[in-house]
């Protein structure tokens, strides 16, 4: 590779190449929007077997245009083939789904099998038709980027535009479809006809893009971009443009990358691109990466610990105070100790966080003492733990003796809103503090110990 064919190749100087990467594109962004149903209604791999099936029509429509005494190479009579037994497989799969107790996996291995070793045999076959050369069939297992023309150009873009029309026109349907079919069916939606146009659209985008990236690798192009897209949003429409854009960009750089390594083919170029992009995804997406997902598990672990500090505290000083007006007096490490089991090392390192967050303060003794904004964010912690645990006493009949376990596992997810709906909830005009364990359950009253 020289510094002239890379800016040749990025600047996309030559016909051919702004044919491939245009055409490998936006199949890539097709490919990407109608992934992203797939991936929704947990059949991305009715994709694969969908694949899988277009090979015999490929066989068979090349002896049928041999037969007539036509080119059994003619493009869109391969295609023509290719979609027809692509679409007797997804029949296929759906019939066994619907008539059997198997389930869509093993549906789809059978089919995706059986279809695919027809094919080979087929190939096979159709090599000994005479006067015709079937050299070149195989093309369409792999891939034969390079070969692509201005027809194939205008088709793809075609396929691309259908799909964009289409999924914006029934967007709202396909939603529906993806998240809760049943629901959909019962208010009176045509789900049927929904799979119908679904499946279409995923055939067509198929039988495409076996020219690109050829039908054992098609899958990839459906399912990576949406799958990485995913990890970025929970919003659908973010998801579909995402995905097309992935998917997009996947095309182009596998394509660039091949163009500048000629030994290197180009689907398995674009489909390793593809999965480059998902795995920098599975890392760093915001949504749902590992590394964000990894911080935000921190940062909870960092609110927990601060939480039960400070509550420990607060009930440190509640129950040496005997209901007395509460006041904040320092108390030894060995009463916290003593009050909580903490993990080796979580004290001191709790102690350290409150510190710097101006939570708590040390006294020359050694002592701990709450400051003027941890005593009030203490009450207020103690306030809502107490809060949780008398609404699951009384409305989901946990023993007292277990509530407090209870009560500690999720409110720490608690927030303002959830606050408030839990008073109008238990009908708390003068909401207060006080600790469940030292009455009976039927008295339980949140009450706010007053302060000197």
């Amino acid at each position: 590779m020289t510094w002239e064919l890379l800016s040749e190749t990025l600047r996309l100087e030559h016909y051919n190449t702004r044919l491939v990467v245009f055409g490998v594109a936006f199949l890539g962004a097709a490919a990407g929007l109608v992934g992203s149903f797939l991936l929704l209604r947990k059949q991305s791999l009715l994709g694969d077997a969908l694949s899988h099936a277009t090979l015999p029509g490929i066989g068979i429509a090349f002896a049928v245009m041999a037969a007539m005494g036509l080119s059994g190479k003619s493009l869109p009579g391969l295609l023509i083939g290719a979609s027809i037994t692509g679409l007797l497989g997804v029949l296929l799969v759906l019939a066994i789904r619907k008539t059997t107790r198997l389930k869509d996996d093993a549906a789809m291995g059978i089919v995706l099998s059986v279809f695919f070793g027809l094919g080979v045999a087929i190939l096979k076959m159709v090599e000994r038709i005479p006067g015709q050369s079937a050299a070149g069939l195989d093309g369409f297992i792999y891939g034969k980027t390079a070969s692509m023309i201005w027809s194939d150009f205008v088709l793809i873009a075609l396929i691309l535009l259908i799909t964009i029309f289409v999924t914006i026109a029934i967007l709202k349907e396909l939603t529906l479809l993806c998240f809760d079919v049943d629901f959909a069916s019962a208010q009176g939606w045509p789900t049927l006809w929904l799979d119908i146009i679904l499946m279409a659209l995923v055939t067509a985008v198929t039988v495409i893009g076996l020219q690109a990236v050829g039908l054992i690798l098609v899958i990839a192009f459906l399912i990576t971009p949406p799958t990485a897209a995913r990890f970025w949003t929970n919003r659908l429409g973010w998801m579909l443009f995402l995905s097309a854009t992935i998917g997009a960009i996947s095309g182009w750089l596998g394509v660039s990358i091949s163009a500048l390594y000629s030994n290197l083919p180009s689907g398995a170029i674009i489909v390793i691109t593809a999965a480059l992009i998902f795995l920098f995804s599975m890392i760093f997406g915001t949504a749902r990466g590992v590394l964000p997902r990894y911080l935000q598990h921190l940062q909870l672990q960092r609110k927990v610990g601060r939480q039960h500090l400070l509550r420990s505290t607060y009930e440190i000083l509640e129950n040496t105070q005997n209901g007395e007006p509460l006041k904040n007096l320092p108390i030894s490490m060995g009463l916290l100790r003593k009050h909580r089991y903490w993990g080796k090392g979580e004290l001191p390192r709790l102690i350290r966080q409150g510190r710097s967050e101006d939570h708590i303060e040390r006294q020359p003794s050694g002592e701990l003492r709450l400051s003027e904004s941890g005593f009030g964010e203490a009450s207020r912690i103690t306030r809502n733990h107490r809060l949780w645990e008398l609404y699951l006493i009384k409305y989901a009949d946990i023993a007292p003796t277990h509530v407090d376990r209870d009560a500690d596992m999720v409110e720490h997810l608690l927030g303002a809103e959830i606050v408030h709906q839990l008073e109008a909830e238990l009908d708390l005009s003068k909401p207060t503090i006080d600790s469940p364990h030292t009455i009976e359950p039927t008295e339980l009253e949140l009450q706010v110990r007053p302060t000197t």
